[in-house]
């Protein structure tokens, strides 16, 4: 095991300079396939992530406000460019951080390099628009502006994509921000910090705090004027409480409890496809993982047996291999967690078809590695196809009717995904249109694009990212109405 003074040691990154923690305090955070600490994070005081939001509060004063949208789109342009010719090493840190397989980070972070251009696009053309009054000689209009400092709080499944969904928006729309990472993956975030510095972004426009909950309270306290959290529903909810006693508009992207519903006249060797790609990319760590499948009982048994014999075929090992296909459990915490699902579904009386255990044998017995695990004949009411697992976890639940596939997938507190395996036309709009959630895909499941809207309802969050919603997220209205009449309205004037 590397001798933890021997790391390299994160700093904090404010007002474009690295800055030690006030406190001098550090955390290690954890290879999660060697189980071995391979850096040092620091940890942000309260008055550390008030120095970041005094920064950035000087730089969007200052300098960022008054830059032009067609600057802000070069220098996110640039950024863009930096971003893909540091995706292979960018890739390796994050899987080294959070255990995701590089056949998944690389291709993140492709992506997440499409987002920074397509709202590069965008910083020129916030445009307002003309509003037409009752009144003659009249004129009014309503302008976008940014909205100042926006605190940006991201997970640690995803870092570099889930701040993608965040920060050009954020930054095309002229704000400035401080980023406070998961302590459990934070080097991607910290690392990126140089690429927004080398394209050339001014000192205090993008700032980077790092710790545990205690700087994620500390942004909130510290008087930003948005906040834009992903992560679950149970931190979500704090998150939601001090900013509303703050009055802090917020955007929340929560968890998810996903159905994906496969129809008798699906084509079956896609809807295996499409399954197996829901719930085991990403080791399930995702929130829009399709970890509840339901499937219409004329196909059930052989879903169910083709599923199981996929499943056992999946290459678990080195998230750096290429030819690794699932990695591992992301952090300590969320393994056990994860274990402790299974072993409730068991007790349940889920019927456990497919793995349900941590994967032990050879190279994984030092990694947090779950087979990936299957549950059939799963109850709606069981608390494995009720709570999020965020891991490699499927439950399989049979269904007769489409109204009764509807009823079973809005049948959940959650609201983000969902997906429908069927050649009906008209099925499709039906099903589209009653299911609950933030996103519907057909006959496909988990892709993304940069211009489409993402985000949830119910449990699931609100708020919108990516697409033109999500760049309105980060600028207010306001109003101005001009009278060029020659007339005095005076209210206070004698009638005669």
């Amino acid at each position: 095991m590397n001798a933890v003074g021997q790391l390299k040691t994160y700093q904090l990154y404010i007002d474009g300079r690295w800055t030690p923690a006030g406190g001098d305090e550090t955390f290690p955070t954890y290879n999660p396939f060697t189980q071995e600490p391979w850096a040092l994070v620091s940890q942000a005081s309260a008055t550390d992530v008030q120095a970041a939001v005094a920064a950035a509060r000087r730089a969007f004063d200052s300098t960022w406000r008054d830059t032009s949208g067609l600057e802000r789109g070069r220098l996110l342009l640039r950024l863009a460019e930096l971003l893909e010719e540091n995706a292979d090493r960018m890739a390796r840190l994050e899987s080294t951080d959070n255990g995701k397989v590089i056949r998944e980070t690389r291709p993140q972070m492709l992506f997440s390099a499409r987002i920074y251009r397509f709202y590069a696009g965008y910083a020129d053309k916030i445009w307002g628009r003309v509003i037409p009054l009752d009144q003659q000689n009249v004129f009014d209009y309503a302008s976008y502006e940014p909205l100042g400092v926006v605190g940006l709080i991201t997970a640690w499944n995803s870092p570099m994509a889930l701040l993608a969904n965040k920060l050009p928006a954020a930054l095309a729309a002229g704000n400035c921000v401080v980023v406070k990472p998961s302590e459990h993956a934070s080097v991607t975030t910290l690392e990126f910090a140089r690429l927004v510095e080398q394209a050339g972004f001014p000192p205090g426009v993008f700032n980077v705090v790092t710790g545990d909950g205690r700087a994620g309270q500390a942004l909130i306290d510290a008087g930003v004027d948005k906040v834009s959290f992903t992560g679950s529903g149970h931190t979500g909810r704090k998150v939601a409480a001090a900013a509303g006693k703050a009055l802090v508009p917020v955007i929340m992207e929560l968890g998810g409890k996903s159905p994906n519903m496969v129809f008798a006249d699906a084509n079956i060797d896609r809807a295996v496809v499409g399954a197996l790609a829901g719930i085991f990319a990403a080791t399930g760590q995702t929130c829009i993982a399709g970890s509840r499948l339901l499937v219409q009982r004329p196909v059930y048994d052989e879903m169910v047996s083709r599923l199981v014999e996929r499943a056992g075929r999946i290459r678990l090992g080195d998230p750096l291999d290429p030819e690794t296909e699932m990695g591992t459990a992301a952090n300590e915490p969320q393994f056990n967690l994860i274990l402790d699902f299974i072993n409730s579904a068991k007790s349940e009386g889920a019927e456990l078809v497919a793995g349900g255990e941590a994967a032990r044998d050879g190279d994984l017995a030092r990694g947090l590695f779950v087979k990936p695990t299957i549950f059939a004949n799963v109850r709606n009411t069981m608390r494995i196809a009720q709570e999020e697992v965020f891991g490699p976890v499927l439950s399989i639940l049979p269904f007769d009717t489409e109204e009764e596939a509807i009823a079973i997938g809005n049948d959940v507190r959650y609201g983000l995904a969902s997906g429908i395996w069927t050649n009906d036309l008209n099925r499709v709009h039906r099903v589209s249109r009653a299911i609950r959630s933030g996103m519907v895909w057909v006959n496909t499941y988990r892709a993304s694009a940069a211009q489409t809207p993402f985000g949830g309802v119910k449990e699931s969050g609100f708020g919108r990212e990516r697409g033109e919603a999500g760049l309105y997220e980060f600028v207010r209205t306001k109003n101005v109405m001009i009278d060029f009449s020659d007339d005095v309205r005076d209210p206070f004037a004698v009638r005669v």
